[in-house]
C-alpha cells in the first residue's frame, strides 16, 4: 500500500512490476469500491504488466478533496499518478465511473493512454433525476439505506447467497465508503456526457458487460461501442456490474485477448 501527493488530495494506491519495462495497465474502480475489487485481476496480470490501482479521491483510505467532484477531478488525480511513476502508452480498464474518467482522461492527455477497456460502463449514465435521488437518499440515510438495492445491480442472484462470506465483505466495502466521497460522485456523474469524446476515440477500445448487469445494462454498453470507432464488444455470461469480482476468469478472458491484439508499443 503507497501514498503519494497528487494536485490537492493524497491518493492511496499499489503497484506492481514498478521499473520492470514491462506494458502498463491501469485498473480504474468503480462508485462505492475501493481498488480490492481488482486483486483477482491483478494477480493475474502482474506476472506480464505493470499493473496501477487507486482509490479514487472519497474512496477507501485517499483524501475526501472537496466534494461535489467532477469527472474531471478524477481523472487530473489519474493523470498526476501516471506522471508519478512515469508510466508511458497506458492501458487503461475502466469499470463504470472508471469508464467515464478513462474517456476524460484521454480528453485531456490522449498521449497517455495506449488503448481504453470499457467495463460495465457508458459515455452518459442515468439522468439528473436518478442521481438527485440517489444522493438525496445517501446523504439523509447513510449508503446502508441503498444497499441492498445497490447489490441487486452489482451482483447476480446466486453471488448473493447469505452463505457467500465474499458478498458479505463487498457489502462492508460499500457501506464503509465515505458518504461525502460516494455522493459527490453520484454529481460527477450525473454532469458528465463524453458522448463526443466516445465519438473520435483514436484508441483501440473493448467494450465488456455482464449480461445480468443492472446499473449499465447490456444495451447501454453497445450503445458506446457504437460511438467509438472500431471497438470491440463482448458480453460476460453470469455476471452483473462487477464482473472482474464475479466472474475474473472470463473478464481476463476477455482483457487478455483484446491486449494481445494490440500493435506494438
Amino acid at each position: 500500500m503507497r501514498f503519494a501527493h497528487v494536485g490537492d488530495v493524497v491518493l492511496s494506491h499499489d503497484i506492481y512490476g514498478q521499473g520492470s519495462g514491462k506494458p502498463a495497465i491501469v485498473l480504474i474502480n468503480s462508485l462505492g469500491t475501493d481498488r480490492r475489487i481488482w486483486d483477482q485481476v491483478v494477480a493475474d496480470l502482474e506476472q506480464d504488466f505493470t499493473v496501477l490501482t487507486f482509490d479514487k479521491r472519497g474512496h477507501g483510505l485517499s483524501d475526501l478533496g472537496t466534494p461535489p467532484y467532477r469527472i474531471e477531478d478524477f481523472s487530473g488525480d489519474l493523470a498526476g499518478l501516471i506522471d508519478h511513476y512515469g508510466l508511458k502508452n497506458v492501458i487503461i480498464c475502466g469499470l463504470s465511473v472508471g469508464g467515464l474518467i478513462a474517456l476524460s482522461l484521454y480528453e485531456k492527455r490522449p498521449d497517455l493512454v495506449r488503448a481504453i477497456i470499457f467495463s460495465d460502463t457508458a459515455h452518459k449514465i442515468g439522468t439528473p433525476d436518478f442521481w438527485k435521488a440517489r444522493i438525496d437518499a445517501v446523504m439523509e440515510g447513510g449508503i446502508e439505506s441503498i444497499l441492498e438495492p445497490i447489490m441487486s445491480r452489482w451482483f447476480t442472484p446466486p453471488y448473493r447467497s447469505a452463505d457467500n462470506a465474499d458478498y458479505r465483505g463487498y457489502c462492508t466495502m460499500l457501506v464503509r465508503q465515505p458518504k461525502l466521497g460516494y455522493a459527490g460522485t453520484c454529481a460527477a456523474i450525473r454532469d458528465a456526457d463524453f458522448t463526443h469524446v466516445a465519438q473520435n476515440l483514436d484508441v483501440p477500445a473493448l467494450c465488456i458487460v455482464g449480461d445480468q448487469d443492472g446499473s449499465t445494462p447490456p444495451e447501454l454498453v453497445k450503445s458506446l461501442a457504437d460511438l467509438i470507432p472500431g471497438s470491440q464488444f463482448q458480453v460476460i455470461e453470469g455476471a452483473a456490474h462487477i464482473p472482474c469480482v464475479e466472474t475474473p476468469a472470463a473478464f481476463l478472458t476477455h482483457l487478455r485477448t483484446f491486449i494481445d491484439t494490440l500493435p506494438g508499443e
